[in-house]
Protein backbone atom coordinates (compact mmCIF):
# COMPACT_ATOMS: atom_id res chain seq x y z
CA UNK A 1 0.00 0.00 0.00
CA UNK A 2 1.01 3.80 -0.79
CA UNK A 3 2.24 5.61 2.13
CA UNK A 4 1.44 9.58 1.94
CA UNK A 5 4.72 10.43 3.25
CA UNK A 6 6.10 14.34 2.98
CA UNK A 7 8.23 13.84 0.19
CA UNK A 8 5.17 11.98 -1.81
CA UNK A 9 3.05 14.79 -1.36
CA UNK A 10 6.01 17.62 -1.97
CA UNK A 11 6.41 15.59 -5.50
CA UNK A 12 2.02 15.93 -6.11
CA UNK A 13 2.68 19.62 -5.66
CA UNK A 14 5.53 20.15 -7.26
CA UNK A 15 3.88 18.65 -10.72
CA UNK A 16 0.81 20.08 -10.53
CA UNK A 17 -0.40 22.00 -13.59
CA UNK A 18 -2.05 25.05 -11.53
CA UNK A 19 -0.10 27.41 -9.67
CA UNK A 20 0.86 26.61 -6.31
CA UNK A 21 2.37 29.60 -4.17
CA UNK A 22 2.77 30.13 -0.21
CA UNK A 23 3.65 32.69 1.40
CA UNK A 24 4.72 33.46 5.12
CA UNK A 25 2.99 36.31 7.40
CA UNK A 26 5.05 38.80 5.89
CA UNK A 27 4.37 38.27 2.68
CA UNK A 28 7.26 36.43 1.27
CA UNK A 29 7.28 33.72 -0.95
CA UNK A 30 8.44 30.49 0.33
CA UNK A 31 6.94 27.89 -1.98
CA UNK A 32 6.44 27.78 -5.87
CA UNK A 33 5.92 24.83 -7.65
CA UNK A 34 6.89 24.00 -11.16
CA UNK A 35 3.19 24.89 -12.44
CA UNK A 36 3.79 28.53 -11.48
CA UNK A 37 6.75 28.15 -12.87
CA UNK A 38 5.66 27.60 -16.13
CA UNK A 39 2.34 29.55 -16.06
CA UNK A 40 4.75 32.57 -14.23
CA UNK A 41 7.64 32.02 -16.55
CA UNK A 42 10.06 33.22 -13.32
CA UNK A 43 12.07 30.46 -11.97
CA UNK A 44 11.81 29.81 -8.73
CA UNK A 45 15.30 31.56 -7.80
CA UNK A 46 13.74 35.05 -9.06
CA UNK A 47 10.65 34.78 -6.48
CA UNK A 48 11.28 32.82 -3.37
CA UNK A 49 12.10 35.22 -0.96
CA UNK A 50 10.44 37.88 -2.86
CA UNK A 51 7.25 39.90 -1.71
CA UNK A 52 4.49 38.43 -3.28
CA UNK A 53 3.37 41.19 -5.25
CA UNK A 54 5.94 40.82 -7.56
CA UNK A 55 3.44 38.47 -9.31
CA UNK A 56 0.85 40.75 -9.08
CA UNK A 57 -0.36 43.54 -11.26
CA UNK A 58 -1.09 46.06 -8.27
CA UNK A 59 0.18 45.46 -4.80
CA UNK A 60 -3.51 46.34 -3.91
CA UNK A 61 -4.99 43.30 -6.06
CA UNK A 62 -2.17 41.16 -3.75
CA UNK A 63 -3.66 42.88 -0.13
CA UNK A 64 -7.66 42.04 -1.85
CA UNK A 65 -6.59 38.85 -2.11
CA UNK A 66 -5.19 38.47 1.34
CA UNK A 67 -8.40 40.51 2.58
CA UNK A 68 -10.72 38.20 1.26
CA UNK A 69 -8.87 35.13 2.95
CA UNK A 70 -9.05 37.21 6.41
CA UNK A 71 -13.02 37.67 5.87
CA UNK A 72 -13.64 34.54 4.87
CA UNK A 73 -15.35 32.39 7.65
CA UNK A 74 -13.14 29.98 7.54
CA UNK A 75 -10.25 31.56 6.40
CA UNK A 76 -10.78 29.83 3.11
CA UNK A 77 -11.41 31.26 -0.25
CA UNK A 78 -12.57 28.96 -3.12
CA UNK A 79 -12.69 30.32 -7.09
CA UNK A 80 -11.50 33.74 -6.40
CA UNK A 81 -10.93 35.59 -9.58
CA UNK A 82 -8.34 37.94 -9.29
CA UNK A 83 -5.38 38.48 -12.16
CA UNK A 84 -1.62 37.84 -11.82
CA UNK A 85 1.12 39.08 -13.38
CA UNK A 86 4.26 36.79 -15.83
CA UNK A 87 7.43 37.63 -16.11
CA UNK A 88 6.82 39.26 -19.03
CA UNK A 89 4.42 41.82 -17.65
CA UNK A 90 1.21 39.51 -19.09
CA UNK A 91 -1.67 39.62 -17.10
CA UNK A 92 -3.29 36.42 -16.23
CA UNK A 93 -6.71 36.17 -15.34
CA UNK A 94 -7.13 33.11 -12.65
CA UNK A 95 -9.08 31.47 -10.12
CA UNK A 96 -7.75 31.42 -6.83
CA UNK A 97 -8.31 28.58 -4.06
CA UNK A 98 -6.25 29.20 -1.17
CA UNK A 99 -6.25 29.17 2.62
CA UNK A 100 -4.36 31.00 5.64
CA UNK A 101 -2.17 29.13 7.56
CA UNK A 102 -1.89 28.81 11.21
CA UNK A 103 0.12 27.34 13.87
CA UNK A 104 -0.94 24.93 17.03
CA UNK A 105 -0.95 28.64 19.36
CA UNK A 106 -3.81 29.62 16.23
CA UNK A 107 -1.77 32.45 15.66
CA UNK A 108 -1.46 32.70 11.30
CA UNK A 109 1.70 32.06 10.12
CA UNK A 110 1.20 32.76 5.86
CA UNK A 111 -1.03 31.35 3.58
CA UNK A 112 -1.29 29.32 0.49
CA UNK A 113 -3.11 29.41 -2.94
CA UNK A 114 -3.67 27.43 -6.03
CA UNK A 115 -3.98 29.13 -8.67
CA UNK A 116 -6.07 28.16 -12.10
CA UNK A 117 -5.78 29.86 -15.63
CA UNK A 118 -8.87 30.67 -16.86
CA UNK A 119 -8.12 32.58 -19.79
CA UNK A 120 -9.40 29.70 -22.15
CA UNK A 121 -12.32 29.30 -20.02
CA UNK A 122 -13.19 33.15 -20.22
CA UNK A 123 -12.42 32.98 -24.05
CA UNK A 124 -14.74 29.98 -24.29
CA UNK A 125 -17.39 31.94 -22.64
CA UNK A 126 -17.09 34.92 -24.53
CA UNK A 127 -17.60 32.97 -27.75
CA UNK A 128 -20.27 31.67 -26.20
CA UNK A 129 -21.99 34.74 -25.73
CA UNK A 130 -20.71 36.21 -29.07
CA UNK A 131 -22.25 32.95 -30.99
CA UNK A 132 -25.99 33.90 -29.02
CA UNK A 133 -25.56 37.81 -29.84
CA UNK A 134 -24.58 36.98 -33.38
CA UNK A 135 -27.60 34.69 -33.93
CA UNK A 136 -29.53 37.66 -32.04
CA UNK A 137 -27.76 40.66 -34.27
CA UNK A 138 -28.69 38.64 -37.54
CA UNK A 139 -32.13 38.47 -36.90
CA UNK A 140 -32.76 41.91 -35.70
CA UNK A 141 -30.55 44.08 -37.75
CA UNK A 142 -30.94 41.64 -41.03
CA UNK A 143 -34.44 42.80 -41.16
CA UNK A 144 -34.44 46.11 -41.26
CA UNK A 145 -31.84 46.37 -43.39
CA UNK A 146 -34.33 44.25 -45.48
CA UNK A 147 -36.70 46.94 -45.15
CA UNK A 148 -34.25 49.44 -45.82
CA UNK A 149 -32.86 48.00 -48.87
CA UNK A 150 -36.24 47.39 -50.35
CA UNK A 151 -37.34 50.94 -50.19
CA UNK A 152 -33.77 51.98 -51.65
CA UNK A 153 -34.76 50.49 -54.87
CA UNK A 154 -38.03 51.08 -54.86
CA UNK A 155 -36.53 55.05 -54.45
CA UNK A 156 -33.70 54.57 -57.14
CA UNK A 157 -36.63 53.39 -59.19
CA UNK A 158 -38.62 56.42 -59.05
CA UNK A 159 -36.17 59.10 -59.33
CA UNK A 160 -35.14 57.42 -62.56
CA UNK A 161 -36.57 59.25 -65.74
CA UNK A 162 -37.76 62.31 -63.65
CA UNK A 163 -34.34 64.14 -62.79
CA UNK A 164 -31.79 65.95 -65.07
CA UNK A 165 -28.46 64.43 -65.55
CA UNK A 166 -26.62 66.43 -63.04
CA UNK A 167 -29.24 65.90 -60.32
CA UNK A 168 -29.26 62.49 -61.17
CA UNK A 169 -25.49 62.08 -60.82
CA UNK A 170 -25.75 64.02 -57.09
CA UNK A 171 -28.67 61.83 -56.05
CA UNK A 172 -26.98 58.38 -57.27
CA UNK A 173 -23.81 59.44 -55.01
CA UNK A 174 -26.44 59.87 -51.86
CA UNK A 175 -27.99 56.87 -53.08
CA UNK A 176 -24.32 55.04 -53.17
CA UNK A 177 -23.68 56.35 -50.09
CA UNK A 178 -26.68 54.74 -48.29
CA UNK A 179 -25.52 51.82 -49.93
CA UNK A 180 -22.04 51.62 -48.69
CA UNK A 181 -23.60 52.27 -45.15
CA UNK A 182 -25.85 49.65 -45.08
CA UNK A 183 -22.90 47.38 -46.85
CA UNK A 184 -20.60 48.05 -43.53
CA UNK A 185 -23.49 47.21 -40.85
CA UNK A 186 -23.61 43.68 -42.64
CA UNK A 187 -20.26 43.65 -42.94
CA UNK A 188 -19.91 43.51 -38.86
CA UNK A 189 -22.48 41.37 -38.11
CA UNK A 190 -20.93 38.76 -40.35
CA UNK A 191 -17.92 39.14 -38.91
CA UNK A 192 -19.01 38.85 -35.21
CA UNK A 193 -20.75 35.44 -37.65
CA UNK A 194 -17.69 34.24 -38.63
CA UNK A 195 -15.73 35.35 -35.47
CA UNK A 196 -17.88 32.75 -33.28
CA UNK A 197 -17.79 30.22 -35.71
CA UNK A 198 -14.13 30.12 -36.27
CA UNK A 199 -13.85 30.01 -32.77
CA UNK A 200 -11.49 32.72 -32.31
CA UNK A 201 -12.60 35.90 -30.49
CA UNK A 202 -10.11 39.38 -31.29
CA UNK A 203 -10.01 41.95 -29.47
CA UNK A 204 -8.44 45.37 -29.71
CA UNK A 205 -7.94 48.11 -27.32
CA UNK A 206 -9.84 51.44 -27.58
CA UNK A 207 -9.11 52.76 -23.69
CA UNK A 208 -5.78 52.24 -21.96
CA UNK A 209 -6.45 48.81 -20.59
CA UNK A 210 -9.85 48.03 -21.76
CA UNK A 211 -10.47 45.99 -25.02
CA UNK A 212 -13.37 45.50 -27.23
CA UNK A 213 -14.64 42.88 -29.88
CA UNK A 214 -12.78 43.41 -33.26
CA UNK A 215 -15.73 43.52 -35.77
CA UNK A 216 -13.67 46.03 -38.24
CA UNK A 217 -13.47 44.77 -41.77
CA UNK A 218 -10.11 43.28 -42.94
CA UNK A 219 -7.99 45.03 -45.04
CA UNK A 220 -8.59 43.77 -48.26
CA UNK A 221 -11.81 42.39 -47.56
CA UNK A 222 -14.97 42.38 -49.90
CA UNK A 223 -18.08 44.26 -48.73
CA UNK A 224 -21.46 42.37 -49.21
CA UNK A 225 -23.14 44.39 -52.42
CA UNK A 226 -26.45 45.95 -51.81
CA UNK A 227 -28.54 46.02 -54.93
CA UNK A 228 -29.38 48.97 -56.31
CA UNK A 229 -31.96 49.69 -59.32
CA UNK A 230 -31.65 48.53 -62.86
CA UNK A 231 -29.16 50.87 -64.94
CA UNK A 232 -31.57 51.49 -67.43
CA UNK A 233 -34.73 53.33 -66.18
CA UNK A 234 -37.07 52.91 -69.71
CA UNK A 235 -39.06 49.79 -69.48
CA UNK A 236 -37.75 46.54 -71.64
CA UNK A 237 -39.29 44.02 -73.05
CA UNK A 238 -38.51 41.29 -70.13
CA UNK A 239 -38.77 43.98 -67.29
CA UNK A 240 -42.44 42.71 -66.58
CA UNK A 241 -41.44 39.04 -66.81
CA UNK A 242 -43.32 38.84 -62.85
CA UNK A 243 -46.45 41.32 -64.08
CA UNK A 244 -49.66 39.75 -62.67
CA UNK A 245 -47.79 36.66 -60.89
CA UNK A 246 -49.68 35.99 -57.98
CA UNK A 247 -46.73 36.24 -54.81
CA UNK A 248 -47.59 35.39 -51.03
CA UNK A 249 -45.41 36.67 -48.51
CA UNK A 250 -45.08 35.73 -45.31
CA UNK A 251 -42.87 37.19 -42.43
CA UNK A 252 -43.48 38.16 -38.89
CA UNK A 253 -42.11 41.42 -39.38
CA UNK A 254 -44.33 44.21 -40.62
CA UNK A 255 -42.01 46.00 -42.26
CA UNK A 256 -40.16 43.41 -44.30
CA UNK A 257 -43.74 42.16 -45.16
CA UNK A 258 -44.70 45.87 -46.49
CA UNK A 259 -41.38 46.52 -47.90
CA UNK A 260 -41.28 43.51 -49.81
CA UNK A 261 -44.52 43.83 -50.98
CA UNK A 262 -43.82 47.19 -52.37
CA UNK A 263 -41.08 45.98 -54.02
CA UNK A 264 -42.72 42.98 -56.16
CA UNK A 265 -45.59 45.22 -57.25
CA UNK A 266 -43.35 47.61 -58.81
CA UNK A 267 -42.48 44.29 -61.05
CA UNK A 268 -46.33 44.44 -61.11
CA UNK A 269 -47.26 41.36 -59.56
CA UNK A 270 -50.25 40.42 -57.73
CA UNK A 271 -49.19 41.00 -53.71
CA UNK A 272 -50.38 38.92 -50.86
CA UNK A 273 -49.25 39.44 -47.32
CA UNK A 274 -49.23 37.72 -43.81
CA UNK A 275 -47.33 37.93 -40.49
CA UNK A 276 -48.33 34.57 -39.22
CA UNK A 277 -48.39 30.82 -40.92
CA UNK A 278 -52.18 30.67 -39.90
CA UNK A 279 -53.12 33.90 -41.68
CA UNK A 280 -50.87 32.34 -44.60
CA UNK A 281 -52.00 28.90 -44.91
CA UNK A 282 -55.74 30.55 -45.03
CA UNK A 283 -54.90 32.94 -47.92
CA UNK A 284 -53.66 29.70 -49.47
CA UNK A 285 -57.00 28.48 -49.39
CA UNK A 286 -58.98 31.36 -50.86
CA UNK A 287 -56.66 32.87 -52.98
CA UNK A 288 -54.76 31.62 -55.98
CA UNK A 289 -50.99 32.16 -55.59
CA UNK A 290 -48.29 31.35 -58.14
CA UNK A 291 -45.65 31.09 -55.28
CA UNK A 292 -45.08 31.44 -52.15
CA UNK A 293 -41.81 33.82 -49.91
CA UNK A 294 -41.59 32.67 -46.26
CA UNK A 295 -39.92 33.83 -43.65
CA UNK A 296 -37.94 30.63 -41.48
CA UNK A 297 -38.40 31.96 -38.15
CA UNK A 298 -41.62 32.54 -37.12
CA UNK A 299 -44.40 31.74 -34.93
CA UNK A 300 -46.42 29.29 -34.87
CA UNK A 301 -44.67 26.77 -36.92
CA UNK A 302 -40.88 27.32 -38.63
CA UNK A 303 -40.22 27.57 -42.17
CA UNK A 304 -39.91 23.53 -42.60
CA UNK A 305 -43.17 22.79 -40.99
CA UNK A 306 -45.14 25.48 -42.54
CA UNK A 307 -43.12 24.16 -46.16
CA UNK A 308 -44.59 20.58 -45.09
CA UNK A 309 -48.20 22.21 -44.59
CA UNK A 310 -48.19 23.57 -48.34
CA UNK A 311 -46.33 20.83 -49.98
CA UNK A 312 -49.29 18.23 -48.10
CA UNK A 313 -52.03 20.51 -49.70
CA UNK A 314 -50.41 22.32 -52.98
CA UNK A 315 -47.95 20.40 -53.88
CA UNK A 316 -46.28 21.90 -57.30
CA UNK A 317 -46.59 25.50 -55.69
CA UNK A 318 -43.21 26.96 -55.72
CA UNK A 319 -42.26 28.14 -52.20
CA UNK A 320 -38.99 30.14 -51.76
CA UNK A 321 -37.61 30.29 -47.60
CA UNK A 322 -35.71 33.39 -47.12
CA UNK A 323 -33.44 34.03 -43.58
CA UNK A 324 -31.74 36.99 -42.26
CA UNK A 325 -29.30 34.51 -40.45
CA UNK A 326 -25.77 33.91 -42.39
CA UNK A 327 -26.13 29.62 -41.83
CA UNK A 328 -28.70 27.17 -41.66
CA UNK A 329 -28.49 26.83 -37.90
CA UNK A 330 -31.07 24.41 -37.14
CA UNK A 331 -31.14 22.77 -40.71
CA UNK A 332 -34.73 23.98 -41.29
CA UNK A 333 -33.43 24.84 -45.27
CA UNK A 334 -31.45 21.93 -45.59
CA UNK A 335 -34.20 19.39 -44.64
CA UNK A 336 -36.82 21.38 -47.10
CA UNK A 337 -34.55 21.57 -49.38
CA UNK A 338 -34.44 17.09 -49.27
CA UNK A 339 -38.01 17.40 -49.95
CA UNK A 340 -38.22 19.46 -52.93
CA UNK A 341 -38.30 23.15 -51.90
CA UNK A 342 -38.12 25.63 -54.62
CA UNK A 343 -35.41 27.74 -53.33
CA UNK A 344 -33.84 29.94 -50.26
CA UNK A 345 -32.34 33.04 -49.88
CA UNK A 346 -29.87 33.55 -46.97
CA UNK A 347 -28.61 36.98 -45.41
CA UNK A 348 -31.22 39.30 -45.10
CA UNK A 349 -31.48 41.90 -47.02
CA UNK A 350 -32.62 39.88 -49.95
CA UNK A 351 -31.23 41.33 -53.55
CA UNK A 352 -34.58 42.76 -55.17
CA UNK A 353 -32.50 41.67 -58.56
CA UNK A 354 -31.62 37.84 -57.31
CA UNK A 355 -35.26 37.73 -55.64
CA UNK A 356 -36.65 38.60 -58.97
CA UNK A 357 -34.62 36.05 -60.99
CA UNK A 358 -35.55 33.08 -58.60
CA UNK A 359 -39.01 33.95 -59.26
CA UNK A 360 -39.24 34.06 -62.61
CA UNK A 361 -37.47 30.62 -62.42
CA UNK A 362 -40.29 29.48 -60.15
CA UNK A 363 -42.89 30.81 -62.59
CA UNK A 364 -40.97 29.38 -66.03
CA UNK A 365 -40.93 26.05 -63.38
CA UNK A 366 -44.48 25.87 -63.05
CA UNK A 367 -45.23 27.23 -66.65
CA UNK A 368 -43.03 24.39 -68.28
CA UNK A 369 -45.47 21.82 -69.77
CA UNK A 370 -45.63 18.46 -68.28
CA UNK A 371 -43.81 15.57 -70.13
CA UNK A 372 -46.09 13.00 -71.84
CA UNK A 373 -46.06 9.70 -69.76
CA UNK A 374 -44.26 6.81 -71.28
CA UNK A 375 -46.08 4.75 -73.43
CA UNK A 376 -47.34 1.42 -71.59
CA UNK A 377 -45.19 -1.50 -72.70
CA UNK A 378 -47.16 -4.73 -73.78
CA UNK A 379 -46.35 -8.12 -72.77
CA UNK A 380 -45.67 -10.29 -76.40
CA UNK A 381 -47.10 -13.71 -76.33
CA UNK A 382 -44.87 -16.60 -77.59
CA UNK A 383 -46.45 -18.44 -80.06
Amino acid sequence: MLTLDQNYLQRLMESSPDIIIAVDNEGMIIYYNDGARRNLHYSADEVIGRKIDRIYPTIDEARRVMKALREADDHRISSFETVLRDKDNQQISCAISGSLIFDDAGREIGSIGYARDIRRMRQREQLATCGEIAVSLAHEINNPLETITNNLDLLAREIQGHLSDAEMAVETARLDSIRAGLARVQGIVRRLDEMTRKGVYETRDYLQGRKMADLAPREGEAAPKIAGARPNGAARRDDWALSGMSVLVLDDDVSVVSSLADVLRAERCVVHTATRPSAALGILRNVKIDAVISDVVMPEMDGYEFYMKVKEEWPALPVILMTAYYYDKDHIIKRSRLRGLEAAIFKKPVNPAKLRQVLIGARAHANAPTPPAPPAATATRRA
